[in-house]
């Protein structure tokens, strides 16, 4: 058990590694776009934030396509779509239950919830960063920040 703990821990590394170039993207996109949303414009505001949304899906799903590939190389699944589906189920922590893993390695599925659950706070958190910095922009676009009278 204590090999499958070591490999699901090295493995949130790596996935935390994702997260983290793709927090900078998103941040990146953001700041590139950030003057459409001085415009006050609703359209721009929701594209921009959709942007770096995507961004942040794209790394997650990347993150469950790196869990699924470790189960197909344990030979827990003999098919990569199976093993993305039920490595989805676990990072999304769903618990379906329909597909299981074998007791030898079973402990990795906990981990990965427990990895989906944390890069899904840190998308959050960006997010919710992003589409409170837009709207503080389109506020101070529109004379309705801070300093308005």
């Amino acid at each position: 058990m204590l090999e499958n703990v070591l490999l699901g821990l090295l493995v949130m590394v790596g996935c935390l590694f994702v997260q983290a170039l793709l927090v900078a993207a998103a941040a990146r996109t953001y700041a590139r776009h950030s003057r459409a949303v001085e415009s006050g414009s609703f359209a721009s505001t929701v594209l921009l934030i959709g942007g770096v949304m995507i961004v942040l899906v794209v790394g997650n799903f990347l993150q469950v396509c790196i869990w699924g590939a470790l189960f197909l190389q344990l030979g827990e699944f003999e098919d990569f779509r199976v093993a993305v589906y039920h490595s989805a189920v676990n990072f999304a922590t769903l618990g379906y239950g329909d597909i299981v893993m074998s007791e030898k390695h079973r402990i990795l599925g906990p981990l990965q919830s427990l990895n989906g659950i944390l890069m899904m706070g840190v998308s959050t958190a960006v997010v919710m960063s992003a589409l409170q910095d837009a709207l503080q922009r389109v506020r101070d676009a529109r004379g309705n920040g801070p300093g308005a009278d």
